[in-house]
């Protein structure tokens, strides 16, 4: 008998990953790598003890995958940012916030951003959703090159890489000083995107 899936298009399988998935999340997020058993997962999902292995192969596997789910999550809330907001030039004010405030929802990817899963935090710096994050960034920032906001003299995607890059790291440390967002996102660290992005001020005539 095939699984001819539900209403919104997923098999039975893709639900039972799915299930796996969020359920390695909530326990990871909560316990840690070291202190969670694939067992204990896959009791969560209310699946047998050896069913995860269908699949992912192993521990490591599923945590990654977990990582990559649960992070990937955070970056389409500030995807949310470049595709809701119609000012050009809000976006880079709110990107961080947006972040800041989706990182609390989300507990794993909080738990590798503060540095307690150390050999896993690399992984994020190459989960598909960071790439779209560049390439949206990137697209706003040519707009707002067309829009005559941005100075016209960067490379857009460069700019948008080395953007995103300076984001991570700025939430990276806001989770793991636990500081107040305002102390590292105040007026010298605007003023810095500013100088990068703005065209130059008219000159006397």
């Amino acid at each position: 008998m095939t699984d001819r899936g539900d209403a919104r298009g997923t098999t039975k399988g893709e639900r039972t990953r799915q299930g796996l998935l969020d359920a390695a999340i909530a326990r990871f997020g909560r316990d840690g790598y070291r202190r969670t058993s694939v067992a204990e997962i896959a009791r969560d999902a209310r699946l047998s003890g050896t069913a995860a292995y269908a699949y992912f192969p192993n521990k490591e596997a599923l945590f990654i995958a977990a990582v990559d789910e649960d992070a990937a999550a955070v970056i389409h809330e500030g995807l949310s940012t470049l595709t809701d907001d119609a000012n050009l030039e809000h976006w880079r004010r709110t990107l961080m916030v947006t972040l800041i405030a989706a990182v609390e929802r989300h507990p794993l990817a909080r738990r590798v951003l503060s540095g307690l899963e150390p050999e896993f935090t690399v992984r994020l710096l190459g989960i598909p959703a960071l790439e779209q994050l560049r390439k949206e960034s990137g697209d706003r920032i040519r707009a707002q090159q067309l829009a005559g906001q941005v100075r016209t003299d960067i490379d857009a995607q460069q700019i948008a890489n080395g953007l995103v890059t300076i984001v991570l790291s700025l939430l990276m440390s806001l989770v793991q000083i636990g500081a107040d967002p305002a102390t590292l996102l105040g007026p010298d660290v605007a003023a810095v995107f500013e100088a990068v992005l703005s065209p130059p001020a008219a000159g006397p005539a």
